[in-house]
């Protein structure tokens, strides 16, 4: 299975998937200079770099087109911080980790937001991307309890660890079910 993987930061997401050896075709990111570039290129994966702007439409065009032109089984959102137009989703098959228990605490401050509430157990889950913003059905998701002493960024780097171990899972999972049918 040909993977496209979409991240905007550091890339601890992305690099989990390209440890666990999976074919992966590309990875985009929104963002120049975004470590994820530095690890992709590290393992000798191709890159591309599409700087969000504006108007929109314009983006997810050169978005779409270039994904189209590498034409992937899969595509990963692995810390990609961009919304994915309806029709990005409605013409590949999209996954996407995020750092809480859906359907609680969608969008992009999810942690904070976790901690903001008083949550005591918050986690990660992997989903399928729709034209809502984290509304996708859910393929799997681990729990992480909220350590009395957590801040934004401890609670967060204690979800990662179970989110790059997870979303290496889901995808073996996807990978061994397109392989049986």
């Amino acid at each position: 299975m040909k993977l496209l993987l979409l991240a905007s930061g550091t890339g601890s997401l992305a690099q989990a998937v390209i440890d666990a050896g999976f074919e992966i075709a590309s990875v985009v990111s929104d963002v120049p200079g975004a470590q994820v570039l530095d690890r992709a290129g590290a393992a000798n994966i191709a890159t591309k770099v599409i700087p969000f702007r504006k108007p929109r439409e314009e983006w997810d065009q050169e978005l779409i087109s270039y994904v189209q032109s590498v034409s992937p089984d899969l595509v990963v959102s692995v810390g990609f911080m961009r919304i994915l137009s309806s029709e990005f989703v409605s013409k590949f098959k999209v996954i996407n980790s995020h750092p809480a228990l859906l359907p609680n605490f969608p969008g992009a401050h999810a942690v904070k937001d976790a901690l903001a509430a008083g949550a005591t157990q918050t986690g990660c889950t992997v989903h399928w991307v729709d034209a809502g913003i984290d509304t996708g059905q859910i393929i799997a998701q681990v729990e992480v309890g909220v350590l009395p002493n957590d801040d934004q960024e401890s609670l967060h780097e204690r979800i990662k660890i179970v989110e790059r171990k997870l979303i290496v899972e889901v995808i073996k999972s996807l990978e061994s079910k397109s392989e049986r049918s």
